[in-house]
Order: structure tokens, then sequence, then C-alpha cells
């Protein structure tokens, strides 16, 4: 198996899969593909304890495998996606564990018999190249599937949850990518913009939080989802007070956001919808132009 992008995600998965003995690859550049053949991968979790696993690294995929999993920022993506040539992915499945829903059509026009949708729910964070930390406390992952791949994809959700992930395979695709950005993207654009954790956004914006949530409800409702908003509060009443989202930590630390996959993709379905959306709207605007300040 490979794992293009071992940040925390990427790391997360393949730290487990590899401990769990299944033969892994990470892809990524030099610097970190170096800093982990040299002293492996690192993983410091409260679900999963703390452990150290070598791994192969490359910086291009070089041999056929059965899965390629990809694990990195949608900001990364495009450029990402140079290490895995299609000639050489062949019929392996290749399967996305990204923020947002645009990109499972994106990687579908260049690898385009093999693309499985997946979603991942975990608080984790790359503290150094190979050295990941796990917060919170769940991890767990949806596959899509269906009657062409549905033997493969067992398999693979068999080693994910052999490794120790709680995995669930769902046959509607487009509800599992809706089903996560009705959280995420809400959370997402309230931490960031806010700069403050789940126990803040609580606190101080529960009106724009249950206002996103409806927004982000009835543009996944236009999709073909069945979204249940109310199901989604009680997520969002239930997290831990300390969660912070990725793009969150991303803002602090003056790295690129996810804004145009989380944030811009509900606005570009919502337009196609015809759906107002004014509360996601004015975030995505002030974010945006606190980017373009920062930039």
């Amino acid at each position: 198996m490979a794992v293009l992008g071992p940040g925390g995600v990427g790391g997360l998965l393949a730290a487990l899969l590899a401990r769990a003995g299944t033969s892994v690859v990470v892809l990524a550049g030099e610097s970190t593909a170096q800093a982990i053949a040299e002293r492996g991968l690192r993983l410091e979790s409260r679900l999963f304890g703390n452990f150290g696993v070598m791994v192969e690294t490359a910086p291009r995929l070089q041999s056929q495998v059965d899965a390629i999993l990809i694990t990195v920022k949608a900001t990364q993506l495009e450029r990402a996606l140079e290490r895995i040539p299609p000639e050489v992915a062949g019929r392996a499945l290749v399967i996305p564990f990204l923020n947002g829903i645009d990109h499972v059509n994106f990687l579908r026009t260049r690898y385009p018999e093999n693309v499985v949708a997946a979603t991942i729910r975990v608080e984790v964070a790359r503290v150094e190249p190979g050295l990941i930390r796990q917060t919170s406390p769940f991890a767990s992952a949806s596959i899509a599937t269906s009657a062409g791949v549905q033997d493969r994809v067992e398999q693979l959700a068999a080693q994910l949850r052999s490794s120790g992930l709680e995995v669930s395979l769902r046959e509607d695709e487009t509800a599992m990518l809706w089903d996560k950005l009705a959280l995420l993207g809400p959370l997402a654009l309230l931490t960031t913009h806010e700069r403050g954790n789940v126990g803040v956004i609580r606190a101080r914006r529960r009106d724009d939080a249950i206002a996103l949530i409806s927004e982000v409800a009835a543009v996944a409702k236009a999709e073909g989802a069945s979204p249940d908003p109310e199901a989604t509060v009680r997520l969002f009443d239930a997290a831990p007070e300390s969660f912070e989202t990725s793009m969150q930590r991303d803002q602090a630390t003056g790295r690129p956001l996810e804004l145009d996959a989380i944030g811009g993709a509900v606005l570009r379905h919502a337009a196609r919808a015809g759906i107002p959306v004014p509360v996601t709207a004015r975030l995505v605007e002030d974010l945006r132009e606190r980017e373009s300040k920062r930039a």
C-alpha cells in the first residue's frame, strides 16, 4: 500500500498499517522522506498508544500497489499527484482522505477507473517530519463502495480495521461526503474565523454555528443527500471543548488554508442549486480577505 503525504492523517494511517503488518511505502518530498527513512514514523496517540515503525519511503510511486491513500491537503493536491503517475498506479484503488467534496471528481479526471471516495474523522497533527500526534477521543473512517470494487474495498477496510481504526462502508458516496462536510464546514470556518477551539465557538458563536449547519444541510439536500441538521447540532454539542480544526491550526502556523475546498465548495454547490447561504458567504469572504492581507 502507498500513502501520499505523511502529514497528520497520512502519518497516522501509515504508522497504524505498518504496525499491523501491512507493507507501506510513504510518498513524500526529499527532506521528509529522508527524515522518515532515518528515524521512522513515530505516533503519539491517546487511542493507539505511543510507538514507532520503520516504513519504506520514495519521492514517486515506482511499482504497482493494491491501494493508494491520498492524504495531502487540498491546497497541495495537484502538485502532489506528480508522485503518482497514472501508468504506475495501474489498477490500484485511489482513496482520498481529503476535506471537501470536489476533489473526488478532480481525481477521477486523472485516475478514471480507480477512485473510491472516503472520509476520516480524527484530530491529528504532524509535529515534525515523521512525528504524528493524535489527540481526539475518536478516529473513524468511512469508505464508499459499489459492486465493481466491493471485494477490494472490503479487503482495504479489513486492513484498516486490523490496524485499530474504526471503519464503516457506505453505498451512497454523495451522502457520505456531505455528512462529513455538514459538521466540518461550520467548525472549520468558525474556529478559523474566531481563532478559537470548539468550546470557544459554543460559548461565543453558537447562533452562527446553527445557521451554518442549516445552510450546509440545505445544500446537501439539493445534492441528493438526506442531511439531519438536528443530529449535526448534537455532534457539535458533543465535540470535546479543546477540539481544533486543521484549518484553524494552518492559520495559526501561517500555512495556506483549505478555504476553497471547504467553504468555497459549499458556495459553489449552493450557487448551482440556487440556495442562499449568507452566513457561509460572509465567513468565507472575511477569511479570504484575511488571507489576501497575509499574503
